[in-house]
């Protein structure tokens, strides 16, 4: 068998097509998740137990895309430019952020549950710390915004300070460092915060405030995204051996996922607290790391579903509960049962007209901008940076 070769550089466009596939994956995966929490037909809660763990897959693709974007600037010889790298991360999240944001703290009546935390804890993206799920239910799936926005911050200045001290080889330890604090932090956090309340009914909300939510638990899936980025662009050799495997490769990336399954289920264990979370994260990276590969099977397969639905994968993250509980409340006063596939149907719908509507509206303008403020910072510079920077 002819295996196309690989090149080290992690932004080829083709592999796009692949991350698309795996975008899809995790935002499918959160809405069902989600979905349970409303009226849904009984066969859905079967169908999302495991659906959570799609934050964790957005977790790793960010690690590499993100991570990826800055180790290909590095191996050019370049050096990091954080204001372009704030810029970019500004309008990417923001724009669509603040608009949601708004809408639940204007209108009250889109509010999913409960109450929103203060506006502070979402503006400063630190609502994952000690966040009381009982007391504030309305938009708690920022808390994952709130990890990757805390990762955005953190990652290029580690990088920077790494290449001005010229010891990048040694950011293998600092990685590593990370995964053990992981464990010794989560260890910790089981037997101070879970054990007293095992026999309570505060389980769930224990295990929410103080193990799934905080940024310092929850890194394993970034740093593994980050790890295959650093790998395959330093090491080709590397990504030639998979390359060669991908399929296969890929398939072990199932069967982990499979065994992380197991050990996760039910989630709030000791065994997804220490191995659940690490292991979930290990198997999509497996999954990510074949699937950027030219000959895996669904390197080059495009799918005009799979790209549109992870086109609309952030504006549906979103905004999905403001629109189901709305569409719910609509559909129960026309007498529409909200326990219905006839229900569930319309909310998917109207959480794809919602996303469009942010994506089109506010987004894809805010991206413009984007672009525009780039070239003209780039229009100014002298022209030694201007080749530096291109």
């Amino acid at each position: 068998m002819q295996h196309q070769p690989v090149t080290s550089n992690i932004s080829d466009k083709h592999k796009l097509l692949g991350l698309d596939h795996l975008r899809a994956v995790a935002i499918i995966s959160v809405f069902l998740f989600h979905y349970q929490f409303f009226g849904h037909p009984a066969w859905e809660k079967n169908l999302a137990g495991f659906g959570w763990t799609g934050v964790d897959l957005f977790f790793v693709l960010s690690g590499f895309l993100i991570s990826g974007q800055l180790f290909s600037t590095i191996a050019k010889g370049k050096s990091i430019s954080l204001w372009e790298f704030f810029i970019k991360r500004f309008f990417r999240i923001l724009p669509p952020f603040l608009v949601v944001l708004t809408l639940y703290f204007t209108f009250p009546s889109l509010r999913e549950w409960g109450s929103p935390a203060p506006l502070w804890r979402y503006l400063t993206f630190t609502l994952n710390f000690g966040f009381d799920l009982k007391k504030y239910g309305t938009f708690s799936h920022d808390w994952s915004l709130c990890v990757e926005e805390q990762f955005y911050l953190l990652l290029p200045l580690i990088f920077w300070v790494f290449t001005y001290f010229k010891a990048g080889k040694k950011a293998i330890y600092l990685i590593l460092a990370l995964f053990v604090a992981g464990f010794i932090l989560r260890l910790w956090g089981w037997y101070h915060f879970m054990e007293p309340v095992l026999q309570t009914n505060n389980l769930g909300l224990t295990w929410n405030k103080y193990i799934y939510y905080p940024t310092y638990n929850r890194l394993d899936g970034l740093l593994i995204g980050v790890s295959i980025a650093g790998v395959f662009t330093f090491y080709p050799s590397v990504k030639e051996w998979i390359n060669k495997r991908s399929n296969i490769i890929m398939l072990l990336g199932l069967a982990v996922l499979l065994a992380a399954y197991f050990v996760s289920t039910p989630q709030d264990t000791f065994y997804t607290c220490l191995f659940g979370f690490p292991l979930i994260s290990l198997a999509y990276g497996i999954i990510l790391a074949a699937i950027v590969c030219p000959s895996n099977m669904l390197f080059s397969v495009k799918s005009w579903l799979t790209s549109q639905i992870a086109t609309l994968s952030y504006s549906v993250y979103l905004s999905h509960k403001i629109v189901i509980h709305s569409t719910q409340g609509l559909l129960e006063n026309a007498g529409i049962d909200k326990n219905s596939n006839l229900s569930m149907l319309i909310c998917i719908i109207a959480c794809i007209g919602a996303a469009l509507v942010l994506r089109y509206l506010i987004e894809k303008p805010a991206l413009k901008w984007r672009n525009r403020l780039l070239a003209k910072r780039k229009a100014n510079l002298p022209v030694d940076l201007k080749l530096e920077v291109s």
